[in-house]
């Protein structure tokens, strides 16, 4: 059984410093998340396409995150268990967001045709490399993180409560950073050599935000592991207990406990699996249902369409800022409303109906948005503030069941999971298989499912509608009732 290095809890500063390195983790994750599904478009890889891009975040969140974690936590370097994968992961980040922001230029340079519909292979190959390179980095950075916070806070409950909490609480912030950059529109000029004549104002804005975030980043990370030092392991029998009682050094542990999952951890399993389900496609299409839909625009078309596009991707930024505001307050009254409705199932099915009729509400704005458009052609102009105001309230109003889909699921795996002898960090490695998997199966059907309908994202949206009422169904009328109070802390969760 492994056991951390830090005797006793280590002082508060030292968890705040460690934890801060989420504010950086989620400036980037909210980067990708408003920015990059339009950018690959103006690489010309087709909207159909666009999806499979993003099998990389649930691909590497299934292999990496398991791997660097029974790695770090096995560790035996003299700078400690976990501080060599935190560095090893920023440093990752740096070359991927080369890749990613100059992904144009390094195209154009090796023989890509400067015009917008053209596609740009070249370009297209260094921002998949950089893309899955981020996601790698990315997963390497959090494991640890999280693991790092545990071992500070010893096997004291109160301590790992509020380092929970403050990693949740810095998620918030680089979120609302990371929103809040993506909305501005002309952040280029803070460094202008970021426009090239490769490189447009949102190419520039984009390669501008990544490289803010790897400063922001970097300089979080050497803080950290320069002032928070970690004894190196070496748990040498610790290590060999683990081996001689598991049929492998992570996924052995995995299966063996899939077999012996009793009825409450399969329910619970269906229902976070459907709830990953709703919730993807519009993660993964907001900001381009923004620009795409509800502005009107087109990533491919004339110079005003495009114009037009960008505006919407900019004020989808700024719905993702508010969503993570809502998220971040929501979060914070969970466990009181939780016993007023009868408990937490009661409560993560009710939320999952504000999901639904959110995602479904997409189609109506999206429906009148279109009418004021037809109504005022053939002029190109942004919709009106009350239809602007509607897609933004929909963007806040998906914090309050976000919130929920960061904290309830993992807090009642840690109890189903309890009674099979799992621990926290098994528990959490069988939920994440519920997770990842619905984002590989979405990744993969909702591109060709809106190529089918026309193109557009309604289709995977409606779909997300109505698994989220399913999933709200389940998780009210069969989702037992955990045998315990639990604690809820929307911190359990990250981004991928």
């Amino acid at each position: 059984m492994e056991k951390g290095n830090v005797q006793a809890p280590g002082p508060l500063w030292k968890i705040i410093l460690v934890a801060a390195v989420a504010a950086g983790i989620q400036f980037g994750w909210a980067l990708q998340l408003s920015l990059l599904t339009p950018y690959v478009q103006t690489l010309g890889v087709p909207h159909a396409w666009a999806a499979f891009i993003w099998l990389c975040g649930p691909i590497s969140g299934l292999v990496v995150q398991p791997i660097v974690g029974y790695s770090s936590d096995h560790c035996t370097s003299r700078f400690g268990r976990r501080r060599p994968f935190i560095v090893g992961g920023a440093c990752f980040v740096a070359i991927a967001v080369f890749f990613i922001g100059f992904a144009k230029d390094i195209g154009y340079r090796t023989g890509d045709p400067l015009e917008n519909k053209a596609t740009k292979p070249r370009a297209v190959a260094m921002f998949v490399v950089g893309f899955w390179i981020l996601d790698v980095a990315n997963n390497m950075l959090q494991g640890p993180c999280r693991a790092f916070l545990a071992d500070l806070s010893a096997s004291d409950h109160k301590r790992m409560r509020i380092a929970n909490g403050l990693f949740s609480f810095f998620m918030a912030v680089g979120n609302v950073l990371g929103y809040g950059a993506g909305s501005i529109s002309h952040l280029y000029k803070l460094l202008p050599f970021t426009s090239t004549v490769a490189c447009d104002v949102y190419c520039a804005n984009l390669k501008t935000c990544f490289i803010i975030d790897i400063v922001f980043l970097l300089l979080i990370t050497i803080i950290a592991v320069s002032f928070v030092k970690e004894t190196p392991f070496t748990g040498k029998e610790e290590v060999k207990d683990d081996e001689e009682n598991s049929s492998g050094p992570f996924f052995g542990e995995l299966l063996k406990s899939l077999k012996t999952l009793k009825k409450p951890m399969w329910i619970l399993l269906l229902v976070t699996a459907l709830n990953w389900i709703a919730w993807f496609p519009f993660l993964l299409y907001d900001t381009d249902w923004m620009g795409r839909e509800v502005y009107g625009g087109n990533v491919n078309g004339n110079d005003a369409q495009e114009k037009l596009y960008n505006a919407g991707v900019r004020k989808g930024a700024l719905g993702l800022m508010i969503n993570s505001i809502v998220l971040g307050f929501s979060s914070l009254g969970l466990e009181p409303v939780s016993r007023v409705i009868g408990g937490v199932k009661n409560l993560w099915g009710l939320v999952n109906f504000i999901l639904g009729g959110c995602l479904a509400g997409t189609v109506g704005i999206t429906k009148v948005a279109e009418a004021w458009r037809t109504k005022h052609r053939p002029e190109i102009l942004p919709p009106p503030n009350n239809i602007k105001s509607g897609a933004l309230a929909v963007f806040g109003l998906l914090g309050i069941p976000l919130s929920v889909t960061f904290s309830i699921p993992f807090a009642l795996a840690s109890i189903y999971c309890s009674t099979a002898g799992g621990g926290q960090g098994l528990s959490l490695g069988v939920l994440n298989l519920s997770i990842v998997i619905p984002q590989m199966f979405i990744s993969v059907v909702s591109g060709p499912l809106d190529a089918a309908f026309g193109g557009g994202n309604l289709p995977a949206f409606v779909l997300g509608a109505i698994v989220a009422i399913i999933s709200a169904l389940l998780a009210i009328f069969a989702l037992p009732n955990p045998p315990k109070q639990v604690s809820l802390d929307a911190g359990m969760a990250g981004g991928h």
